[in-house]
C-alpha cells in the first residue's frame, strides 16, 4: 500500500488557492461591479424623485434631487454588501431616497409668514371634525377663513410640504403613510400590531375624504402613480391632482393628530 505524497511547492500552491477561495468568499461583496449596477437602477431615481417632486421649492429644481438621489444611488451601489443577504434593489431605494430627502430637508418648505394661516385652517379644521365628526369641505374652511379657495389650496400645499417629513416616515415616531397603506411589513410583534392599528385608523380617516380626494390618496400611495399619471386616470390636470392631494393629506394630518391625542 503506497501512500500518495505531494511537493513541498505543490503543497504551498494549495493551501495559498485555498486562502485566496475563502477570502474571496469572505469579500464577496467586492465582486460585484457598481458601475453596472449605477446603470442598471439609474431609472430608480427619476422614480422616486417624481414622487416627491411635489414638495420642490424654489431654488430647489427637480435636477437637483436627481443630481442627489444619483449620488446616493453610486454610494449604494459602492458599498452594497450582498454577503448580508439583502436585495440590492431594496438597499439602493433606500440609500436613494435618503438622499433625496437629504437635500430636501436642508430647504425651508413653509415661509413663516404662511405658518399662522396655516395654525388657523388646521384649529378650524379641528373643531369642525370635534364637533361634527367630519372633514370640513374646502369651500366652508375657506369661507371661514375669509378667503379663496385658490388661496386655501396654497396654504394646503405649504401645510403639506411642512408635513413631508411625517408623511414619508422620515422621523423615528410613526411609519410612513405609504408604507401604512402598502404593507404591515415588519420584524417586530409589538411594531405590527402599532402599525395595524394605525392602518385601521387611518383606513376609517381616508373613508372620510370626499370621493375624488379618496382616490388621489390610494392612486398616489397605494398604487404608487405619479401625479400625472393619476391625472390621467381621473381625467383631470395635474394641478388639480396636486391640490387634491394637498387638501387629503391636510385633512388626514388632523384627523391623526387628533387620534394621536386622544390615546
Amino acid at each position: 500500500m503506497t501512500t500518495e505524497t505531494k511537493n513541498p511547492v505543490e503543497k504551498a500552491n494549495q493551501q495559498c488557492l485555498k486562502g485566496l477561495a475563502v477570502k474571496a468568499y469572505a469579500s464577496g461583496h467586492k465582486m460585484h461591479d457598481p458601475d453596472k449596477l449605477v446603470v442598471d437602477f439609474l431609472p430608480i431615481v427619476g422614480r422616486i424623485v417624481d414622487q416627491v417632486i411635489t414638495y420642490i421649492r424654489p431654488p430647489l429644481t427637480k435636477e437637483d434631487l436627481v443630481s442627489a438621489g444619483s449620488i446616493g444611488l453610486v454610494k449604494a451601489a459602492r458599498d452594497f454588501d450582498p454577503t448580508k443577504n439583502a436585495e440590492f434593489k431594496t438597499y439602493a431605494y433606500i440609500r436613494i431616497k435618503g438622499a433625496i430627502i437629504d437635500e430636501l430637508r436642508s430647504w425651508s418648505f413653509a415661509p413663516t409668514n404662511l405658518s399662522k394661516q396655516i395654525r388657523q385652517a388646521e384649529e378650524i379644521s379641528r373643531e369642525n371634525i370635534e364637533k361634527t365628526g367630519f372633514v370640513i369641505d374646502d369651500e366652508k374652511l375657506a369661507d371661514k377663513m375669509d378667503i379663496s379657495v385658490d388661496k386655501l389650496y396654497k396654504i394646503f400645499e405649504n401645510a403639506r410640504s411642512r408635513h413631508f417629513m411625517s408623511i414619508h416616515g422620515l422621523n423615528d415616531d410613526e411609519p410612513a403613510l405609504s408604507d401604512v397603506l402598502i404593507s404591515y411589513k415588519t420584524d417586530s410583534p409589538d411594531a405590527l400590531i402599532e402599525k395595524k392599528e394605525l392602518a385601521s385608523r387611518l383606513a376609517e380617516c381616508i373613508k372620510n375624504l370626499p370621493d375624488n380626494q379618496r382616490q388621489v390618496i390610494i392612486l398616489y400611495y397605494q398604487q404608487e402613480l405619479t401625479m400625472k399619471e393619476v391625472s390621467l386616470v381621473l381625467r383631470v390636470t395635474e394641478s388639480r391632482v396636486s391640490q387634491l392631494h394637498a387638501s387629503a393629506i391636510f385633512s388626514l394630518s388632523n384627523q391623526l393628530k387628533e387620534y394621536n391625542d386622544g390615546r
